[in-house]
């Protein structure tokens, strides 16, 4: 049982989640797939990009994490039908409205989906074409699923096993293949553990929540993050290179002594942009469990004043939305979540 002391440093580090992913996000869209920065070059949230975006605006990455908080904001439990109904409704309408940006992969379900928009059918029509996409052998490891499901991790504080399932299901509902749902379970519960306990030691824990050959490979390279620079891990856009860039930037970035949260946070970020490739989305995913473990206030107060983005979030309402998911209505002290009927 958690302390009542502990509450305050919890709620800071759930309200990390999201707007520490949104700020890697911003500070990687300028440098997407351009030429990789040298290490004495400083990432600066300039805009640009692919959008191209303005100062500090996030992208796909957190416009998809969004639609996934909102979720969790309506529902104490997510794995229900009617939950993932809502969730697949939410992504058609940011495809419509907000896709500044939008993955091969998704698109492709996200299109085929869209004539169903409003009859119940949307969320089946998504994973069904994801599956049948990797089914066909067309590549479904994508870091797409990776990039969006954090927020998951804020309904599930105190139950791994529903957690790991909701990772799981909602990855496959645009990219079916193991390797992105298990990427999702293992990042998921690096996150919720990060927000429980202030440690990262949740990721290599997400091991016992997926299956014995999934285990060992995710072990081989996890290992491999630890003995490689984050640049090692490029190019990215592969599930793996993207987990582990993102690893590998937050565990091999020293902590500086004296200013440990937002100085480990911010260095560690400009580590996975510095990776390459893909920039937004490695830091988006390092993003998030950074702020899980270092909370929001970690998170430098320049950044917080420029991050903004679809569908007109600013970052007190990104840190707002996850202390929200974690701790509002229908949630205990711990943030665990009621079982819902609809599982």
């Amino acid at each position: 049982m958690h302390r009542k002391t502990d509450l305050p440093l919890r709620r800071d580090r759930a309200a990390g989640v999201l707007l520490g992913a949104a700020a890697g996000d911003a500070l990687g869209v300028p440098y997407e797939f351009a030429p990789r920065l040298g290490g004495h070059e400083e990432p600066r949230m300039k805009g640009g990009g692919l959008g191209p975006y303005a100062p500090g605006e996030y992208s796909d990455d957190t416009q998809m994490a969004v639609c996934l908080a909102e979720t969790a904001l309506h529902f104490p439990d997510v794995r229900g039908g009617e939950a993932r109904r809502y969730a697949a409704e939410a992504w058609l309408r940011w495809y419509r409205e907000g896709a500044t940006d939008i993955g091969n992969q998704t698109a492709s379900v996200l299109a085929a989906a869209a004539p169903l928009s409003g009859t119940g059918a949307v969320a089946e029509k998504m994973a069904g074409t994801a599956l049948d996409r990797y089914r066909s052998g067309i590549p479904s490891a994508g870091n797409g699923s990776l990039m969006r499901t954090a927020p998951l991790a804020l309904a599930y504080l105190g139950d791994p096993g529903a957690l790991a399932e909701a990772a799981w299901d909602y990855s496959a509902m645009t990219h079916a293949d193991p390797l992105a749902c298990e990427a999702c379970v293992l990042w998921c519960e690096g996150v919720r553990h990060a927000v429980v306990h202030g440690t990262f030691d949740g990721v290599r824990a997400g091991l016992d929540l997926i299956g014995a050959e999934g285990r060992d490979r995710w072990r081989t390279w996890l290992d491999e993050a630890e003995a490689e620079p984050p640049g090692r891990f490029s190019p990215n856009g592969f599930v793996v290179p993207a987990l582990q860039a993102a690893w590998s930037a937050v565990r091999r970035t020293p902590v500086p002594e004296g200013e440990s949260s937002s100085g480990h946070l911010r260095l560690a970020l400009e580590a996975a942009v510095r990776a390459g490739d893909d920039t937004d989305t490695v830091a988006a995913i390092a993003g998030a469990l950074l702020g899980a473990c270092w909370g929001a206030s970690a998170v430098p107060a320049r950044w917080r004043r420029a991050v903004h983005g679809w569908p007109g979030h600013r970052a007190e309402d990104l840190a707002a939305m996850g202390v929200r998911i974690a701790f509002g209505t229908g949630r205990n002290e711990a943030g665990d979540p009621p079982r819902s009927s609809d599982a």
